[in-house]
């Protein structure tokens, strides 16, 4: 059941859409169906803004009129959501929601994978993602803030030096 969940976007009413989505939790909560509906997200990018006081930071919205919904799409599901005050509809072909693929819930920052291990410099390491998958390598610098690895590999008998974002290698147990 839970290979069914999926993310699918919704359209509502620009301004409507933190409205929109606590509405939709709300009411998969008071209908009992927390295990159909998920999660609801908002992706949001910090911007620095410069105005004549000098430049601030404000948290904006990366789309502005959608919502993300993570669900099981049942008949139940989509008439919850789609009754929400402030829903215009579903994104996809003829009112049929279409669910995100992999790739679109990365690009579109839907869901940040985020790292938690702490890589260290010497390191024995295995690329998990990108062209280099399946090669082992040693770390040679950590970039906490940029998340990524310099990680050296053996390539065709020469050390090569690779940079990686930390998603893209895991830890090897020696």
């Amino acid at each position: 059941m839970a290979e069914d969940v999926m993310w699918y976007v919704v359209h509502t009413y620009s301004g409507y859409e933190n409205a929109v989505a606590a509405a939709i939790l709300k009411a998969a909560e008071n209908r009992k169906m927390q295990e159909l509906i998920t999660e609801v997200n908002i992706p949001m990018e910090t911007v620095t803004e410069y105005v004549d006081a000098g430049e601030k930071t404000v948290e904006r919205k990366t789309y502005p009129g959608y919502v993300f919904v993570k669900m099981i799409l049942t008949d139940e599901s989509w008439h919850l959501v789609r009754n929400v005050r402030g829903v215009t509809g579903f994104v996809g072909a003829d009112g049929k929601a279409v669910p995100l693929t992999e790739k679109e819930i990365l690009e579109l920052g839907v869901e940040r994978h985020e790292v938690v291990e702490g890589f260290k410099i010497g390191d024995t390491i295995k690329v998990v993602d990108g062209p280099l998958e399946g090669f082992l390598g040693t770390v040679e610098d950590v970039d906490s803030g940029k998340k990524r690895v310099r990680v050296i590999v053996s390539m065709f008998g020469r050390e090569t030096p690779v940079d990686l974002e930390q998603y893209q290698v895991e830890y090897v147990s020696e």
